[in-house]
C-alpha cells in the first residue's frame, strides 16, 4: 500500500531544504540560492546549490539533484521509505500504517534485527568456555573488559550451526542468515554458519545500527580476516568501523589505521577518532563520509609496502573530499598499538603532532625509486615531481614543495620552478582542450547526462520542460493546458513527468519535485531538478505555456510525417493566438 498523498505533501511542507542540508553541508547564500561543496562527490570549489523558492538541489559538478527526500536517499544510502521514515521522525509525524505485505522496508528492519542478535549472541560466547580462546587472544592484546563492551566485541565458536541454531530458537530460519550474510551454502545445498572459532568486531553504522561483521580467525585457516558479504543493510565500500563512535570526537582530526585492532587500541589510549576501512582500500564514498565529521586526516598505515600504497591511494581521495591529509610515520614500532604499548600515549600524541605533510610524503615515496646519483634518473624524478607539483592549487605550495624537492636533487629552486610551470601549462591545456570540446557542442548540453534519458527531439523537449518548469511553479497552470496530452511529448521521462503532475495539481497536490521522488530513480529525478533549476517565471504565464504547446503540437506533427499545409495551419493558429492576447492586453 503507497504511503498517503496527503502525508507525503504535508512532509514536503514541514521540511525545509535549506536547514536539512545545512546539517551536512556549509552553506552560503548567494542571490536568491545557497552554495556549498557537493555531499556526494568530491570538490574543492562548491557547485552543489538549493534554491529554497523551489525546494530544489542541483550539483553541476557529479549532477545529482532531487527534492528533500531525493537527498536523504543519496547522503544516507536509504530506499524511498526509509527516507520519509527520516524525515517523518525529523518533522515530528506519525508514520501511516503502509500495509501487511512485507517489502524492502520490512525486510531491512528484519536484517537489522538479526544483526543485533547476532552481535548479542557474540559477545555472551566470549565470556562462555567456548570463546576462551578468543578472550585470551583479546586480553593479551591488552584491551580491558570496559574497551570489549564498547565495541561489542565477541567470539564464534568453531561449530558449523552455531549461530544458526541460537537465532533459529529465536524464529528466524536459514534463510534469513543467507540474507543477513551470517549464514553460506555449498554446492549441495547445505547452509552453515560463515564464521566460525574466529573473533567477532560487529560494524556498526553511524545510526548505532549493527550492519555486518569481522571475523579473526584462532588458527592458521585463511583468510586471517573475514568480513561481512555486502547484503542489503551493508556496504563495505561506504562503511567504516567504530565512525559510530568517532564522530563524537573533539578532535578535527580523523586518524585512518588499517584495521579494527589498531583502531581499538587507539580508541582505549584515548584517541577517540580513530578509524578504519573494512577489508578493502579507501573508496571516494569513504572519503567523503569522513569529510561530513572532519576537516584532517592522519594516515596511520603500517610502514610495510603494503601501507605505502593504500596510503598513496588515500591520499588524492582524501584531498579531493577537502580534508587536509598528512601521513604518520611510526618509528621503532611496526605500528599504532605496538608503538603505544612501547612508548605510551604521550609519545604517539607527539608523534600525531609531528606527522608530515602529505606532499613531502608523497615526494619522499617518489624519491625513493630512482637513484638520484644517477643523472637520467634524477632527471625523471623531477620530471615526475614536478607533474605531482602542478596538481597543487597554490603557487605558494608549489613553490615551497618544488624547492623541497630541488634541494632533494641537488638543483636550483629556480630550475625547479620552470619545471613545475611547463607541467602547469601541460596540465592546463589538456583541461582547457576539455572544456573546448565541451563548449562547442551546444546541442550536448541541453542533452540529459544519462544517455539512457537523452532527447530525440531537443526543440520539442526544451518546450516540454518548460511546460513541467510551469506546473511546478503553479498547479493553477493545468487549467489552461488546452487538452496537452502525455502522448504528445516526444521524451518518455518528460511525458511521465507531465502527467504525474498534471494529475497531482487536478487533485488538489503539491507539484513540487519532491512530491515525485518515489516516481523515478535518482538519475531521472537529477534531470527533473536541472529542469526545474532552470529560469523561468510566471509573469505572462500564459503566454509563455501557449508558446509552449505549440512549439509541443508542431514537432509532433512533424514527427507523424504531418504535410506542409498542416503544419501552416499550425503556424497561422499560433499566429491568431498572439493577436489575441496582444489585443486583449490592457
Amino acid at each position: 500500500m503507497a504511503l498517503p498523498d496527503h502525508f507525503l505533501d504535508e512532509l514536503i511542507a514541514r521540511t525545509d531544504l535549506v536547514d536539512l542540508v545545512s546539517q551536512s553541508v556549509r552553506l552560503t547564500k548567494k542571490g536568491n540560492s545557497y552554495w556549498g561543496c557537493c555531499p556526494f562527490h568530491s570538490e574543492k570549489t562548491p557547485s552543489f546549490h538549493v534554491v529554497p523558492d523551489r525546494q530544489i538541489y542541483k550539483c553541476f559538478g557529479c549532477g545529482k539533484g532531487g527534492g528533500a527526500i531525493n537527498f536523504v536517499m543519496e547522503l544516507e544510502n536509504l530506499s524511498f521509505r526509509e527516507a520519509v521514515e527520516v524525515l517523518a521522525k525529523r518533522a515530528g509525524m506519525a508514520m501511516p500504517q503502509w500495509g501487511s505485505s512485507p517489502g524492502a522496508r520490512e525486510r531491512r528492519e528484519k536484517l537489522l534485527t538479526i544483526n543485533r542478535e547476532a552481535a548479542r549472541i557474540f559477545h555472551r560466547w566470549l565470556y562462555q568456555p567456548e570463546g576462551a580462546a578468543g578472550l585470551d587472544y583479546l586480553r593479551r592484546r591488552g584491551l580491558s573488559k570496559a574497551t570489549l563492551t564498547r565495541f561489542g566485541l565477541g567470539f564464534a565458536p568453531d561449530r558449523w550451526d552455531g549461530l544458526i541454531t541460537q537465532l533459529g530458537q529465536m524464529g528466524y530460519d536459514k534463510r534469513d542468515l543467507l540474507d543477513a550474510g551470517l549464514a553460506v551454502n555449498n554446492r549441495d545445498g547445505r547452509i552453515y554458519d560463515r564464521f566460525r572459532n574466529r573473533v567477532m568486531f560487529p560494524i556498526i553504522d553511524v545510526r548505532g545500527e549493527v550492519i555486518g561483521f569481522g571475523g579473526r580467525v584462532m588458527d592458521d585457516s585463511t583468510p586471517k580476516y573475514l568480513n561481512s558479504p555486502d547484503t542489503p543493510v551493508y556496504n563495505k565500500s561506504r562503511s567504516i568501523f567504530a565512525l559510530n563512535l568517532a564522530k563524537r570526537s573533539k578532535a578535527d582530526r580523523v586518524i585512518l589505521t588499517e584495521g579494527y585492532m589498531d583502531t581499538i587500541a587507539l580508541h582505549q589510549a584515548g584517541f577517540d577518532s580513530a578509524v578504519a576501512s573494512l577489508g578493502t582500500a579507501l573508496t571516494p564514498d569513504h572519503a567523503q563520509l569522513l569529510s561530513r565529521y572532519f576537516r584532517q586526516a592522519i594516515l596511520a598505515y603500517d610502514g610495510d609496502k603494503a601501507g605505502v600504497s593504500a596510503a598513496q591511494r588515500a591520499i588524492p581521495l582524501l584531498e579531493k573530499a577537502g580534508l587536509k591529509v598528512r601521513v604518520l610515520r611510526v618509528t621503532g614500532a611496526k605500528d599504532p598499538d605496538e608503538y603505544i604499548k612501547a612508548y605510551g600515549p604521550d609519545a604517539f600524541a607527539r608523534l600525531l603532532d609531528q606527522s608530515e605533510n602529505q606532499v613531502d610524503y608523497r615526494l619522499a615515496q617518489l624519491q625513493s625509486q630512482y637513484n638520484l646519483e644517477d643523472d637520467g634518473q634524477r632527471v625523471t624524478f623531477l620530471q615526475e615531481a614536478a607533474k605531482l607539483l602542478a596538481t597543487l592549487p597554490s603557487p605558494v605550495e608549489r613553490e615551497i614543495y618544488g624547492g623541497h624537492a630541488a634541494q632533494t636533487a641537488g638543483i636550483t629552486p629556480e630550475a625547479m620552478a620552470m619545471e613545475v610551470k611547463k607541467a602547469v601549462s601541460q596540465r592546463l591545456r589538456r583541461e582547457e582542450k576539455q572544456l573546448t570540446r565541451k563548449v562547442l557542442t551546444p546541442a550536448s548540453q541541453l542533452q540529459p547526462q544519462s544517455r539512457a534519458l537523452r532527447y530525440e527531439n531537443i526543440r520539442s523537449a526544451r518546450a516540454e520542460e518548460g511546460v513541467i518548469r510551469l506546473l511546478m511553479l503553479d498547479p493553477a497552470i493545468h487549467r489552461s493546458l488546452d487538452g496537452l496530452e502525455p502522448e504528445e511529448f516526444s521524451s518518455p521521462l518528460l511525458s511521465r513527468a507531465y502527467d504525474l503532475l498534471r494529475q497531482r495539481a487536478q487533485e488538489g497536490l503539491s507539484t513540487q519535485l519532491a512530491a515525485l521522488a518515489e516516481e523515478f530513480d535518482a538519475e531521472e529525478m537529477a534531470h527533473l531538478a536541472q529542469v526545474a533549476d532552470q529560469p523561468e517565471t510566471l509573469a505572462n504565464s500564459g503566454r509563455a505555456l501557449a508558446d509552449y504547446i505549440a512549439v509541443i503540437r508542431r514537432e509532433a506533427l512533424r514527427r507523424s510525417g504531418g504535410s506542409e499545409s498542416q503544419l501552416l495551419l499550425a503556424a497561422q493558429r499560433k499566429n491568431l493566438e498572439k493577436k489575441a492576447y496582444t489585443e486583449d492586453k490592457p
